[in-house]
């Protein structure tokens, strides 16, 4: 059972492809992977690694559609393409119907596209993506994997806002997302004994959020209806006083679409520093850019804010991970969010934090501190050939 993932990006396209035959529970054996980057611009290119090698190629890649034309290609090259039982895509919402990984069906791709309001920056590229494939080959089975779907669980107290009640009734609530990141975590810690009844995990990358765990399940997590909520991205304010918006629209004249770009691409890290979304960058200009330092130093405290709420929610700690490309390469950022909580038991070890070692906490503090490679494909790929073997299942009854 060959598998494809994809996770869509708005200029970008990560894929791997898996063999997921293995009987064993954990089976799956990585064939290929890499992403294609730039799409759209100048600078187009595809990153493929296999095995211990990486290639990198130039190429013209105007839009996703040519963007998934190379990537057939490639397969059919390396003679994966017809040798595929399905295609799985991380599909960022799901909305209140879908708390489960679905094969995509007409039925199922209508209500997706209802949903695009919700995230339109991801669901728009995602169902792109899906009906490009459609074309290519309307015989693959194709697969949704919902990033929402790991918080389908919380509580009505993390999961209500304080809104009209019909509202609640209508789905305006807090879905939360990176949900297939923190659902490899939790798996990863599981196969290490380590998964502590009191767990935070700070999922930090260009888009950036925490999620509270109670024994592996979520009970709180800082995203909220969109993608948009909780502490700041790259280029997403993430949580606002609702009166800025109405400010901005009613007094300053600001557009609905000039409030959405600013909330949405101009925010965040690039939108307080003027200058970049990219944290490396920032970091390298921060001793001589007093508005890069302040970005980063934002996002610390945001996320340490965070950090302390969900110690206060879970009723203590005892494991906090760090995941995400910043969470994983970014020792200065791990250090700041943890600065001086000793007194909820988080101590860094300086030497293990500048080596990314795969616990940098102190060796005799209360809450052991994790840096995890998240896999969010591997489990998209997990989830696509479960719904594949029940769906066979089925036809067999």
């Amino acid at each position: 059972m060959h598998i494809l993932t994809l996770n869509t990006g708005s200029s970008s396209l990560k894929f791997a492809v898996y063999d997921m035959s293995c009987t064993a529970p954990d089976g799956g054996a990585l064939l290929r992977s890499g992403a294609i980057e730039g799409i759209g611009s100048a600078r187009s290119r595809a990153r493929i690694r296999q095995s211990d090698s990486e290639q990198t190629f130039d190429a013209s890649i105007p839009d996703r559609a040519a963007a998934l034309s190379w990537l057939t290609r490639d397969l059919e090259r390396e003679r994966l393409w017809e040798q595929l039982s399905a295609v799985g895509h991380r599909i960022v919402h799901g909305g209140a119907a879908y708390r489960e990984p679905v094969r995509i069906t007409a039925d199922v791709r209508a209500a997706l596209q209802r949903l695009v309001p919700l995230a339109p920056v991801h669901l728009r590229d995602e169902l792109h993506a899906v009906d490009v494939l459609a074309q290519l080959d309307p015989d693959l089975a194709q697969v949704a994997c919902f990033d929402t779907a790991f918080h389908g669980g919380l509580p009505l107290e993390a999961r209500w806002y304080g809104l009209p009640r019909a509202l609640v009734e209508e789905g305006v609530m807090r879905y939360g997302f990176h949900g297939l990141s923190y659902e490899y975590i939790v798996r990863e810690l599981r196969s290490r004994d380590a998964l502590g009844m009191r767990t935070i995990v700070a999922h930090l990358g260009s888009g950036a959020s925490m999620a509270a765990l109670r024994e592996g399940r979520s009970i709180d997590t800082s995203m909220g209806l969109t993608p948009l909520g909780g502490f700041m991205m790259s280029t997403r304010s993430g949580d606002l006083d609702p009166g800025i918006l109405l400010y901005l629209m009613r007094e300053r004249g600001r557009s609905l679409d000039d409030v959405s770009a600013m909330v949405t691409t101009a925010g965040g890290l690039l939108g307080l520093s003027g200058t970049s979304a990219d944290m490396r960058d920032l970091l390298a200009r921060c001793s001589a850019d007093t508005r890069a330092a302040e970005a980063v130093s934002i996002f610390c405290y945001q996320a340490r804010r965070f950090l302390g709420a969900y110690v206060a929610v879970l009723g203590g700690l005892d494991t906090l991970v760090f995941t995400g490309g910043i969470g994983e390469h970014a020792p200065i950022i791990r250090e700041c969010i943890c600065r001086d909580l000793d007194c909820v038991g988080i101590r860094i070890d300086p030497a293990r934090n500048d080596a990314d070692a795969a616990i940098i906490s102190e060796r005799d503090a209360r809450v052991t501190v994790h840096v995890i490679q998240t896999n969010e494909e591997f489990m998209i790929a997990h989830h696509t050939a479960r719904v594949l073997r029940a769906n066979s299942e089925k036809d067999h009854d």
